[in-house]
């Protein structure tokens, strides 16, 4: 079954699924709320809501793909000024350099 989606965007005028609507601004109250009686995980994707997301507190986990390349700039994949201890649950390695780290946060 196709869950439910939320998209967060300020310009997006229109939907790719019956079950997913806009929202202007993220709220992390209303995510909390979701999030309580859920029962199952919510993501969240992408550096800019992400960094939200932890700066209120609402992340369990986070998943890190490292890839092995040098890149010159771009958006940072964890927010400034947040202070959030990562405990390191599973790591996988792939053929190509690439690894997964997954960790459960504690603030």
């Amino acid at each position: 079954m196709a869950a439910d989606k939320i998209v967060y965007s300020k310009t997006l005028e229109t939907v790719s699924s019956d079950r997913t609507r806009i929202e202007r601004d993220f709220d992390p109250e209303a995510v909390r709320q979701m999030k309580a009686p859920a029962g199952r995980d919510i993501t969240v994707g992408g550096p800019d809501l992400a960094a939200q997301a932890i700066k209120a507190g609402l992340v369990d986990e986070c998943h890190l793909f490292v890839a092995p390349m040098v890149v010159g700039g771009g958006t940072r994949s964890l927010p400034t000024g947040v202070r959030v201890q990562l405990e390191l649950l599973d790591e996988r390695r792939f053929g190509n350099g690439m690894v997964h780290l997954r960790y459960r946060t504690r603030m």
